[in-house]
């Protein structure tokens, strides 16, 4: 069992930055690739970055690439993602989990999830 507890979101300003933690729970956190979801309201939930158990491998979703970075500290059992150049429209509930299958970019293929942590941009 892995409990996952976001923290770090909040109300920004358009062109502001946020950095949002994901800790766990553990002693298997370092052989976990993890991700990070947004869900806004009446949409589904939207893969945003992944980033491998080594941190050796990280992949975004385009509509992020260049303006939120992936990390984590192993030592701390916690991923982070920074972001920045923030637009209204990355306002949502973000989600971090562990992913479990072949498809880092499937919700289907991650298994704990943490309870989330709300982000508002505003315009």
């Amino acid at each position: 069992q892995v409990q996952l507890v976001e923290s770090g979101g909040g109300l920004v300003q358009a062109g502001g930055s946020l950095r949002l933690s994901c800790a766990a729970s553990g002693r298997s956190f370092s052989s976990y690739d993890m991700g990070w979801f947004r869900q806004a309201p009446g949409k589904e939930r939207e893969f945003v970055a992944r980033i491998t158990r080594s941190g050796g491998a990280i992949q975004y979703a385009d509509s992020v690439k260049g303006r939120f970075t992936i990390s984590r500290d192993n030592a701390k059992n916690t991923v982070y993602l920074q972001m920045s150049s923030l637009k209204p429209e990355d306002t949502a509930d973000y989600f971090c989990a562990v992913q479990r299958g072949p498809r880092y970019f499937s919700r289907y293929d991650y298994n704990y999830w943490g309870q989330g942590t709300q982000v508002t941009v505003s315009s």
